[in-house]
């Protein structure tokens, strides 16, 4: 029966008509391939316009159009600007008495309506075109115009160079929005996102699953949001990543996830960070972390913008213990030098009491940054302020020496320093005319903390006053390797905690140290530093379910029942995986410039982790806590508030 309907089959694409059919389906799929090759998106699908107000050029010219967008400037009542997502574009207002309403319209209307005109493509007049303009050959002269929505008095002006307080531009996000920076902002995001699926799903085939935001606590890491349950003292918790999910994908065979994923963690916003955030979000299965840095590096050189210079791979690298050596940090930016030179080889003699006391510690070292031109560039109070940094916040005397200067500024210590190892001092750290020494001595880690934070306020000092480190067209990536896998805690040195989390695999070469010094253990992560700021971090994790156990109520303490399912998947026959997950809102924050991730989210949070717009977080009355089994108790000098949630609520008050 089969072999009968495939020959009619055959016979009908014999047929014209099967021939019909074949030339309909080639012409299709053509259709389609060419399509997917389009480059040009179509931005006036499916609405009132045929264009977008920065489309138009004088290829245009005699086009009837029909343009939507809010008013961003009017003249004389003869002209006015139009603006949309896409850019701007002038009207000619009519002046003629047959137009009189469509002139109404247009004069009348406040700044920031919203208007939909229709006319003709002309040429501007000669000498009136306007080159800064994309639209400046052209301009509509119009036929008809609708006001759709008139605007009342704004609180600020949408424009770029009108300055705001964030706290007014976050009130009023919606109108924030419209500025041609946070539309560049946003619209960059999105293309770069779309790209990083189209790399990460098309070309490597890659699964992008959603996980939940209802979870259980995790033990360790970072302060997580409590969500309340209607079961009498049963909670959720908000994820601070997908972690735990991203891991049990892989046991169950996914073998290569992603996600752009949102995170949260209960502490308050800094500028490159706030409560809740973005991911994107990547496991795989069977991989090392050359092959994880590999996937990233491919992926950052595909999906970057066009409009920058291009990325380019492999990125270096460079282990915790040279970072910190040489920058202080493990978050090094590698766009200027000024790097931290161990300068105790000089000193081994000194007659310096501080840096005699300091060197004959076990972990005792003398270092030391050279900024160039500092004798020129830096005032005196810009070094005792350096000076008051380091004591105020790493409790760490700083020495300002001046090699080549005669300006030590009547401190008998410096001149101690001078008279004896001068041209040594000179020779090793390379000093030119006007530079200035800063030197420390200490422990070795925390003389290396201070010199790189003095190291980087030195850079914005030279900036202020006119000198380029940091260009800030480069994009310096970095990868840092061989972290510490423990560290001591800060509130009880004896214990210890996960340097990255404790779900990452420690180093093969030091794995028999776990027993006898698990603070000498080298860890399996990796982050990725781009300009002196962490946009990523990753490990290959732990598969072995034993050894898990064993970090976590061994080595950590932590309570092995709240991760009895992880634990038990381990023991099904867990692959080898690893990951890593990029901050998406830092990282286009520095693409883009912005001085704050604030300015590279729609709808963020303030400093404090409010919304100042809807004025969240809110109170809620009793009544709508009951079901929680939850009553809050309040501060004395909260009652105010409390009486007033009691109240009637009245619409109108």
């Amino acid at each position: 029966m089969f072999s009968c309907w495939l020959s009619r089959l055959c016979r009908g694409l014999s047929t014209p008509t099967g021939r019909v059919t074949h030339l309909i389906q080639g012409s299709l799929s053509r259709r389609l391939m060419l399509s997917s090759q389009r480059r040009i998106p179509e931005l006036s699908s499916f609405v009132a316009r045929t264009n977008t107000c920065g489309e138009l050029r004088s290829s245009h010219l005699g086009q009837e159009v029909t343009l939507c967008g809010w008013i961003q400037y009017r003249r004389q009542n003869i002209f006015l600007v139009l603006r949309d997502f896409h850019g701007l574009v002038q009207v000619v207002i009519p002046q003629d008495e047959s137009a009189a309403s469509v002139k109404k319209i247009l004069c009348e209307a406040p700044m920031e309506s919203v208007v939909q005109v229709s006319g003709t493509v002309i040429s501007r007049p000669p000498g009136q075109e306007n080159p800064k303009m994309p639209t400046g050959e052209i301009e509509i002269k119009v036929k008809s115009a609708q006001l759709l929505n008139a605007c009342k008095k704004l609180p600020f002006e949408i424009k770029d160079f009108v300055k705001k307080t964030e706290a007014l531009r976050l009130q009023y996000r919606y109108l924030d929005l419209r500025s041609f920076q946070m539309q560049y902002n946003l619209r960059l995001r999105s293309r770069m996102v779309m790209k990083m699926r189209e790399y990460l799903c098309n070309l490597h085939g890659f699964v992008d699953i959603e996980t939940p935001t209802l979870f259980k606590r995790t033990p360790g890491g970072a302060k997580e949001f409590v969500i309340p349950s209607r079961e009498p003292g049963k909670f959720y918790c908000l994820p601070q990543s997908p972690q735990q999910f991203k891991q049990l994908l892989m046991v169950g065979g996914l073998d290569r996830y992603f996600q752009v994923a949102r995170c949260y963690r209960d502490e308050g916003s800094r500028p490159d960070r706030q409560p809740e955030f973005t991911q994107i979000d990547i496991e795989m299965s069977f991989v090392d972390q050359i092959g994880i840095r590999s996937l990233i590096e491919g992926l950052l050189q595909y999906s970057w913008p066009s409009d920058k210079d291009p990325v380019v791979v492999p990125f270096p690298s460079m282990t915790f213990a040279e970072a910190l050596a040489s920058y202080g940090t493990d978050k090094p930016d590698t766009r200027f030098g000024m790097k931290i030179v161990d300068i105790s080889d000089v000193f081994r003699n000194t007659k310096v009491g501080f840096l005699q006391d300091a060197l004959s510690k076990p972990q005792g070292t003398v270092k030391a940054i050279c900024i160039s031109e500092g004798a020129k560039y830096l005032k005196r109070k810009d070094i005792e302020s350096l000076r008051k940094l380091a004591a105020d916040h790493f409790n760490q005397e700083v020495l300002p020496v001046f090699p080549k200067a005669n300006r030590n500024w009547n401190s008998p210590v410096a001149k101690s320093i001078m008279e004896e190892q001068r041209s040594e001092l000179i020779r090793l750290m390379e000093i030119q005319e006007d530079g200035v020494v800063l030197l420390t001595a200490g422990e070795h880690r925390k003389a290396c903390s201070v010199l790189g934070k003095l190291r980087l306020e030195c850079a914005d000092l030279l900036e202020a006053r006119g000198l380029v480190l940091r260009d800030p067209a480069l994009f310096s990536f970095l990868w840092v390797v061989d972290f510490p896998l423990f560290l001591p805690k800060e509130e009880n040195p004896g214990e210890l905690e996960s340097a990255h989390h404790p779900f990452t695999a420690p180093h093969p070469s030091d794995i028999h140290l776990l027993h006898t010094e698990p603070k000498q253990v080298r860890s399996q992560h990796y982050d990725l530093v781009l300009n002196g700021n962490e946009i990523g971090g990753g490990s290959i994790r732990i598969h072995d379910a034993e050894l898990q156990r064993y970090i976590l109520a061994t080595l950590l303490k932590e309570d092995v029942k709240l991760l009895s399912h992880l634990l038990q998947a381990l023991d099904f026959g867990a692959p080898p995986h690893g990951g890593i997950a990029l901050g998406l809102d830092r990282l286009i924050c520095l693409v883009t410039g912005a001085p704050s991730i604030r300015d590279v989210i729609a709808f963020p949070k303030s400093f404090r982790g409010h919304d100042l717009m809807s004025n969240a977080p809110d109170s809620l009355p009793p009544e709508e806590l009951k079901p929680y089994h939850i009553q809050v108790s309040w501060p004395a000098d909260s009652e105010a508030e409390k009486s007033s949630l009691n109240q009637p609520y009245h619409p109108e008050s």
